[in-house]
């Protein structure tokens, strides 16, 4: 928004040290009337632009809108009017990069399919079709994998819990979010492209063809320019865990330098148990991931779930 980061942020600091200090534990928190202002700007900016939630950006320029907040950030240079600006060109970014506008903006020439599409369901284009249930209790998990798929690298999650416990839906959740906007830049119009190990690897009988349609996927993932994000359900799979050809070990290796390198992002579900027993054993693979442990939902999440 072309202001001063360092002069902002002292203008914040300034005006946290000014505030009163609580010491007992905060049990009760109630909002304040600027609070409900904010949030009610925000409500009626979504409903304006036709969203179904509040978007991060919308909340943002609400609250640079605060009489208390504009004049502490104009002393950084910053406007209301700069942040909206801003706000414009990112949300203009992200309707170009569309999970339903990759679909359309896809050349395959004359009857040429999508080899991710045929072995590869579309998590976000299933959030935009409203066909995923609401997560409820999971943003902490959520927001984690946000985190790891956001870094340079090592950016590839594995959720660890036990059968049951909702890792799926944590992706589901991550889907959901980016259909709404609120990830951040570097996951906007991103698809989440969960694999069917099990399409992959029926028909093929020729020695080598589970290979080859392996290749052509993670081909596409990776010239995607980091657009596709590939889900692997029961990754252990890929180290030969069940199966007795050699197509599973090839599946590791043909994934482990994309890995090293960055050209692929993956987010990868397995429980405890199989987590140790396969990928611990496999150096090269398991460091490339940054586990994120998933807990069975407590009784007041269970609950509201129901």
């Amino acid at each position: 928004s072309g202001g001063d980061l360092t002069v902002g942020l002292a203008e914040t600091v300034a005006v946290l040290k000014s505030l009163p200090r609580e010491q007992q534990p905060i049990t009760h928190v109630v909002p304040s009337t600027s609070l409900k202002r904010v949030i009610s700007k925000a409500q009626a900016m979504s409903a304006a632009m036709g969203d179904t939630l509040i978007s991060v950006d919308q909340l943002l320029i609400a609250t640079v809108g605060d009489r208390e907040v504009s004049s502490m950030l104009a002393k950084a240079g910053i406007t209301e009017d700069k942040v909206k600006e801003a706000a414009a060109k990112i949300r203009s970014a992200a309707k170009q990069r569309t999970p339903s506008g990759a679909h359309d903006d896809r050349q395959h020439g004359d009857d040429e399919e999508s080899v991710i599409d045929m072995y590869a369901t579309d998590v976000v284009q299933q959030a935009m079709d409203g066909k995923l249930d609401p997560v409820i209790g999971r943003d902490e998990e959520i927001s984690r994998v946000v985190r790891v798929l956001s870094r340079r690298t090592k950016n590839n999650p594995v959720l660890i819990g036990e059968p049951g416990v909702g890792k799926t839906a944590i992706v589901e959740g991550l889907a959901q979010r980016i259909v709404s906007g609120d990830v951040p830049t570097s996951l906007m119009g991103c698809r989440i492209m969960s694999l069917d190990m099990g399409a992959l690897i029926a028909g093929a009988k020729l020695q080598g063809e589970f290979e080859e349609r392996l290749k052509a996927v993670l081909k596409e993932v990776a010239e995607s320019n980091g657009q596709l994000i590939l889900f692997i359900d029961e990754i252990h799979l890929v180290l030969g865990a069940g199966r007795s050809s050699d197509g599973a070990m090839d599946a590791a290796n043909l994934l482990k330098p994309l890995l090293a390198r960055g050209e692929l992002r993956t987010i990868g579900a397995t429980t405890l148990g199989e987590y140790r027993k396969y990928i611990e054993k496999d150096s090269a693979f398991e460091r490339r991931f940054q586990q994120v442990y998933v807990a069975e939902a407590s009784v007041v999440t269970a609950v509201s779930i129901l």
